[in-house]
């Protein structure tokens, strides 16, 4: 299992409609999130800043986002979701949610 900490800037006039939006979240967005070995999900917001914490048990984490990506469901929920969001400055070129480094963990 890999544990996986990720961050993001909401724009500040859609914060609203972000929560609105999560609070229920599409079944068909969850069943991809649970087909795509993604487990113990979470995503926390903080000052205009989004946080996800999730554990991946998988094998090939690359082909699962690939499988998330081609779903047509997910596709749609992403186009509400990606006008909500902009990278924070420190994202890489590639990176949409900037990927953290775990420093600490504790079971």
């Amino acid at each position: 299992m890999k544990r996986m900490g990720q961050v993001i800037q909401v724009k500040p006039e859609k914060v609203e409609y972000y929560k609105k939006l999560h609070s229920k979240v599409w079944p068909g967005v969850k069943n991809m999130i649970t087909e795509c070995n993604i487990k113990n999900y979470s995503i926390f917001m903080c000052g205009g800043f989004l946080f996800a914490y999730f554990e991946y048990h998988g094998f090939d984490y690359d082909s699962d986002m690939i499988k998330m990506e081609a779903d047509p469901m997910t596709q749609k929920w992403w186009e509400e979701c990606i006008p909500c969001q902009q990278p924070v400055d420190f994202a890489g070129p590639e990176e949409w949610w900037a990927n953290m480094e775990e420093v600490f963990h504790q079971d």
